[in-house]
């Protein structure tokens, strides 16, 4: 989601719950109205899973260190890179597509870098040479930038601007285009379902969905 989309909800959602206190207890409704027109709503509520642990095993204080980070309900390693280098200054890498295509050009490597093996390499190789105290997040942001705005995923590279094309072995070799490799996507798998509407003078029924499953705890 572009970051301009963001912004709004960002603000509302601190308006609301404006610390970790208040997110642990929010009601799930006012949660899932705040994130409404986001989708995947169980980001939501691992936000707030995370925030219950925070105020039940950190003393309501986020806590600063890299496993702890990852520990969290929904939080996965490229989270925990982030939150780590941005907050904390910890000499971890953030790895997402960016940093994956990148990467994959420098090294001019053609494995496929949507398989864990392929990200588990990237990120060893990377915190292999990872500069440590406050050059942390300018390191992880350079990579982002980079990728977002000179070595793009869509059309061709800015290569002769590129401010590391004398490592970058795509560029030696202009193999740029053929980088990074990735599996075909499966096929997409299509599903009929029959929606019921059920009006009476002037109202509609309306039902919440089950705790777990599609579209959890929602209303229809």
């Amino acid at each position: 989601t572009r970051v301009e989309a963001v912004k709004g909800y960002y603000q509302r959602f601190l308006d609301a719950l404006p610390d970790i206190k208040a997110l642990a207890e929010a009601p799930e409704d006012l949660l899932l109205k705040l994130w409404e027109g986001l989708g995947y709503y169980s980001r939501v509520r691992n936000l707030q899973k995370a925030a219950k642990v925070i105020m039940q095993e950190h003393d309501g204080v986020f806590p600063s260190d890299y496993k702890s980070i990852l520990a969290f309900p929904g939080i996965g390693e490229y989270t925990a890179g982030a939150i780590g280098s941005i907050c904390f200054d910890i000499p971890e890498p953030a790895v997402d597509g960016n940093v994956l295509r990148i990467i994959s050009r420098i090294t001019e490597n053609y494995s496929d870098v949507l398989s864990p093996a392929t990200k588990k390499f990237v990120a060893d190789a990377l915190r292999s040479v990872y500069p440590t105290g406050e050059t942390a997040y300018t390191f992880n942001q350079s990579m982002m930038e980079l990728g977002a705005t000179i070595c793009v995923p869509n059309g061709a590279s800015k290569c002769t601007i590129c401010p590391v094309q004398q490592i970058c072995m795509a560029y030696v070799n202009d193999s740029w285009d053929q980088l990074p490799q990735k599996e075909p996507k499966k096929k997409r798998r299509i599903e009929h379902k029959t929606v019921f509407v059920l009006s009476c003078n002037g109202k509609i029924a309306v039902q919440k969905r089950p705790s777990d499953g599609l579209l959890a705890g929602l209303w229809q």
